[in-house]
């Protein structure tokens, strides 16, 4: 199995391990599941949460992007003209955040399995979670 990272299980895993659910573990520690997917719309979360005071890093943002996107842990997934119309026509209704919209989307898309910890993601049927 696949998966694709949400961005706060990604920014834990870089800065904080110690925040993840122990019931993650058995697959984050894994390199069998190298290298994880995770969307480009992820990296612009961080920089904009840093941007508007919701986020602090332990180094700056662009060396700490360059830390937490390397090969081989990490596989990024661009917007594309795949991705961008799948996120605007998802099944059912799900809420309004784009940037959740667009990792989901790239989840279902490449059918990966979505690590994350917001339940509003976690709730949604139309897309396969952990």
């Amino acid at each position: 199995m696949k998966y694709l990272l949400d961005t706060n299980i990604w920014i834990w895993m870089v800065e904080n391990p110690d925040l993840i659910s122990p019931k993650f573990h058995p697959v984050i520690h894994d390199p069998d599941n190298y290298p994880f997917r995770l969307s480009a719309i992820s990296a612009w979360e961080v920089a904009k949460k840093i941007s508007i005071g919701k986020l602090s890093l332990s180094v700056p943002v662009r060396d700490w992007l360059t830390k937490a996107t390397r090969k081989p842990c990490i596989d990024i997934i661009p917007l594309d003209v795949d991705i961008a119309p799948e996120s605007t026509q998802l099944p059912g209704v799900f809420h309004t955040d784009p940037a959740d919209q667009i990792i989901v989307a790239s989840a279902r898309l490449y059918n990966l399995t979505l690590i994350t910890s917001d339940q509003r993601i976690g709730d949604y049927p139309h897309v396969k979670t952990l």
